[in-house]
C-alpha cells in the first residue's frame, strides 16, 4: 500500500521560501511519475509540478515555472519542492501524488495515491 507523508508547510512572507517534502513507502516506484497539487480555499485542486521517478522528465504549471523546482532523491524515496518567490496567490493546501507509469501529468485524475497535504500560507 502506497503511503505519501508531507511535510514542511508554513507561514511565511511574501518573497519567502519553503521546502516540501514528500516521503514515500509501500513498494518501489521506478516507472511512477510524482506529482504536486496544491488546492485553495473555494477552488479546484490544481497541478503545480511533476517529475518522473527516473528524474528524466519534468513538468511545471506556468504559475510556477521559474519559482519551484521539483527534484527527487532515489535514496531517501523522497520528493521535495522547493519553492522560492513565495506569492499570497500560492496560498494552499499543497498535496502530493503518485501516479504508475507516464500520464497525463496535470491532470489529478491520473494519480491513485495522495498524501495527506500540508498547508503553505503567504501573507502579503
Amino acid at each position: 500500500q502506497v503511503q505519501l507523508v508531507e511535510s514542511g508547510g508554513g507561514l511565511v512572507q511574501t518573497g519567502s521560501s519553503l521546502r516540501l517534502s514528500c516521503a514515500a513507502s509501500g513498494r518501489t516506484f521506478d516507472g511512477y511519475t510524482m506529482g504536486w497539487f496544491r488546492q485553495a480555499p473555494g477552488k479546484e485542486r490544481e497541478f503545480v509540478a511533476a517529475i518522473t521517478w527516473s528524474g528524466g522528465t519534468i513538468y511545471y504549471a506556468d504559475a510556477v515555472k521559474g519559482r519551484f523546482t521539483i527534484s527527487r532523491d532515489t535514496a531517501k524515496n523522497t520528493v521535495y519542492l522547493q519553492m522560492n518567490s513565495l506569492k499570497p496567490e500560492d496560498t494552499a493546501v499543497y498535496y502530493c501524488a503518485a501516479a504508475a507509469g507516464r500520464v497525463l501529468v496535470r491532470s489529478r485524475y491520473q494519480y491513485n495515491d495522495w498524501g495527506q497535504g500540508t498547508q503553505v500560507t503567504v501573507s502579503s
